[in-house]
């Protein structure tokens, strides 16, 4: 939750904020359930795992990801309720990252 001041209060900014059409909350939800589909149908580049390939992981989280013919590219989501909407390859640690970033999106278009 970020709070944010403005000129007439301070505003809350979280998982229910919305643009009028989609909370945040929501478009998360949509992007793993989008993401997962990619998954399912390339199961030969998609893995899961617990752990970040330095052995370290953000609490209750975990990582998925493809590997494209661009690079990675890769999210992290709640181990509840998404660990069992990926069904792919589950690796004992992620794959070193390659610096991929949100920029990068269009390396899932590469498949």
């Amino acid at each position: 939750m970020q709070e944010i001041k403005t000129e007439t209060g301070s505003v809350i900014i979280d998982g229910n904020t919305s643009d009028g059409y989609h909370t945040f909350n929501e478009l998360y939800h949509h992007r793993a359930v989008l993401f997962a589909r990619i998954c399912k149908d390339h199961p030969e580049i998609a893995w899961k795992a617990k752990k970040h390939s330095d052995g370290t992981m953000f609490d209750k989280m975990f990582i998925v990801g493809i590997d494209t013919p661009e690079g990675q590219y890769s999210y992290h989501y709640d181990l509840d309720p998404y660990w069992d909407m990926f069904d792919v390859q589950e690796l004992p640690t992620a794959p070193k990252w390659d610096g991929h970033e949100p920029s990068d999106i269009m390396r899932v278009m590469s498949i």
